[in-house]
């Protein structure tokens, strides 16, 4: 089994404000090499220092995401697919930071942890990224994308270890309206 873990943060709401990244490659069903970044982001508030930390300060030498591109293009190439919990915002920052320097992205499928925590445990209170984590007994440090993207690749490694497929697509639940009862 191989896939790229990926884990971003942001400095604000737009999704092209990403101030660091964290990849890891799992080969062999193991955590095999790692990659970490600051960002400089485009030109706008850190909104978002309260969550993970990160400021102005710490981005300041810091290359712009043109310039780490590079770095994660071929950290990705022979990657089979891309796995982050919350993939849809991961996703969406991948697209926005490529979008924003012009960038062709990499046409990898996205795999979603938070989708197949929902699948393989349902009766989890909640599947948020330190929930699951804290279930399982994964160490993690929220919000500080190197241990994000370690947790979520051990998320799918303990998934496949519970039965969860690769080639099996996440269900979507039904969601009927209050009041509504399904016949």
């Amino acid at each position: 089994m191989e896939f790229i873990a990926i884990d971003f943060e942001t400095a604000n709401y737009d999704r092209a404000s990403a101030c660091s990244v964290a990849l890891v490659r799992v080969k062999d069903g193991k955590p095999s090499e790692r990659f970490y970044s600051l960002i400089k982001p485009p030109p706008g508030d850190f909104v978002f220092t309260y969550v993970h930390g990160i400021t102005h300060h710490h981005v300041r030498n810091a290359k712009t995401f043109d310039g780490i591109w590079p770095k994660v293009r071929k950290f990705c190439q022979a990657a089979p697919l891309l796995v982050a919990h919350n993939a849809t915002f991961d996703k969406s920052v991948l697209l926005s930071c490529c979008g924003h320097y012009g960038i062709e992205p990499p046409q990898l499928p996205f795999i979603c942890t938070l989708k197949i925590a929902r699948m393989v445990w349902p009766k989890l209170p909640r599947h948020s990224l330190d929930s699951v984590c804290a279930h399982l007994n994964i160490p993690l440090k929220h919000h500080e994308a190197a241990s994000d993207a370690q947790a979520s690749a051990q998320i799918l490694l303990r998934a496949v270890d519970a039965g969860y497929a690769l080639n099996q697509p996440p269900q979507r639940k039904s969601r009927l309206p209050k009041g509504r009862v399904r016949s």
